[in-house]
């Protein structure tokens, strides 16, 4: 499945404003390119089976399904790939279990890690916090859209077409700066999650993000 990091829906039941989580994923599979299940505290069995209820919503729509940190939940539920940290599973042991048509992303915050991340075995990186967000517990300060253009550079210096997504405290209002600091899409849990309209919000970031993506072609 080819990989589209143009809107990447994180859903987490801590983060969910009391919607259902496959409900959730119905809403924004029309905008959104892909979708992380992100769960911090459910029993495994639990995480499973919310794994298969999600991507029952979004085959259909052709949209992947990864999960935060668990490859053991990944290769049970059958999803799309892994998102990981830098303490999580080594990328090489991931990779190894989950094949070589996983997709695989790495959490990256700052340019050390970024010249140091094994991207023969990553599919895309994700770098960030780049605004201050309440959905995680951080105690690392924002890095900025100077952060950000710093960080894209090291990758894209190893890698000059290397997917990279951008994440924490995105929004409407901020989203275009961070597709002209060089990322390729956008990471978002409250902006969706905690909308109104979830649907509606998803549909109005895609649009913000396609546009921003476009200027940047022309310029």
């Amino acid at each position: 499945m080819d990989l589209d990091l143009r809107l990447y829906a994180i859903l987490d039941p801590a983060t969910a404003g009391g919607r259902a989580l496959p409900e959730l994923a119905r809403q924004v599979a029309g905008s959104a390119t892909l979708v992380q299940l992100r769960d911090k505290t459910s029993s495994t069995r639990a995480m499973v089976e919310a794994a298969r209820a999600i991507q029952s919503v979004l085959t259909p729509a052709n949209v992947p399904l990864l999960i935060n940190d668990r490859v053991d939940v990944a290769l049970v539920a059958e999803a799309d790939g892994v998102h990981i940290g830098q303490d999580d599973m080594a990328p090489a042991d991931a990779r190894l279990l989950l094949g070589r048509g996983a997709i695989i992303g790495l959490s990256i915050k700052s340019v050390a890690q970024a010249q140091a991340a094994p991207l023969e075995h990553l599919t895309y990186v994700a770098i960030g916090g780049v605004f201050a967000t309440t959905s995680k517990d951080s105690t690392d300060p924002p890095i900025g859209l100077s952060g950000l253009r710093a960080i894209v550079q090291a990758v894209r210096a190893r890698a000059r077409e290397f997917p990279i997504c951008a994440i924490a405290g995105i929004n409407d209002g901020n989203a275009a700066d961070v597709i002209a600091a060089g990322a390729d899409g956008v990471s978002v849990i409250s902006a969706l999650s905690l909308a109104p309209d979830p649907g509606k919000a998803a549909k109005s970031l895609r649009a913000v993000v396609d546009g921003a993506l476009a200027a940047r072609v022309r310029s």
